[in-house]
């Protein structure tokens, strides 16, 4: 415990030191990191937790559409599942399928409707899909930008860093150690305040892609699944 702290306390003090060296420049990028840093650590918590409360919807809401004898029977029930990426889809088919049921403003529904009708409501539940799909992806570019940008923020830092080192050792006219480790270091410091934004950034963006991709591809699944019980029940066989 005591050496934990000792080597934690003596890193601090380093960093200070080091801050105290960095050059207006190195700290003016330091600190737009920092600002990177908080909007890709809140958008990393904000879409894990939105991917963990899809899954868990979606798992809930599957299980109560599967036992549906009818396909318009979570519809009539009027059940509501906010934030259910799976219910929404569901949502737009039933509405535009009981639009082309009734038709004309006529209060009872038809028996069945047409191919050309079952072609429509098809697309409204592509669009449903691709709609669902942006709200989840929706924020992902701030990672994607913290993963490419901050780097190379830290290496302009650095070369900044350096550059401003080098002017200072030719204009003392020495390059000894206590002239450029100071400047170096504090140079360095912006690079490695790059890579601290960056990689987890980048696990997290990797993960929340992943998870993406396997949210859209049960959208698609449901959404044919739902055509063909549609199909299956509205469509009259020629």
């Amino acid at each position: 415990m005591s050496v934990s702290f000792c080597f934690f306390a003596e890193t601090q003090l380093q960093v200070v030191w080091i801050w105290s060296k960095a050059t207006i420049a190195g700290r003016c990028i330091i600190f737009v990191l920092i600002i990177f840093s908080v909007f890709a650590w809140y958008m990393m918590v904000s879409k894990a937790l939105q991917m963990r409360r899809a899954r868990r919807l979606n798992l809930y809401f599957d299980s109560e559409f599967r036992g549906q004898k009818d396909v318009l029977g979570i519809f009539d029930r009027r059940l509501e599942v906010n934030g259910c990426p799976m219910f929404a889809v569901y949502q737009e088919g039933c509405v535009e399928l009981e639009t082309r049921l009734k038709g004309d403003g006529v209060e009872a529904r038809k028996r069945f409707v047409s191919l050309k009708s079952m072609e429509h409501i098809k697309r409204t539940l592509e669009g449903a899909v691709a709609r669902e799909s942006l709200k989840l992806e929706a924020g992902l570019i701030l990672l994607a930008i913290a993963v490419s940008g901050a780097p190379f923020l830290g290496l302009l830092g650095t070369v900044w860093g350096v550059m401003d080192t080098f002017a200072q050792v030719g204009q003392a006219g020495k390059a000894d150690l206590p002239v450029m480790a100071p400047g170096v270091s504090a140079a360095l410091i912006t690079t490695v305040a790059g890579l601290l934004v960056a990689i987890p950034s980048m696990f997290a963006y990797n993960w929340l892609v992943h998870t993406l991709r396997v949210r859209t591809v049960e959208l698609d699944n449901f959404a044919q699944n739902l055509v063909s019980k549609m199909e299956t029940e509205y469509v009259k066989e020629e």
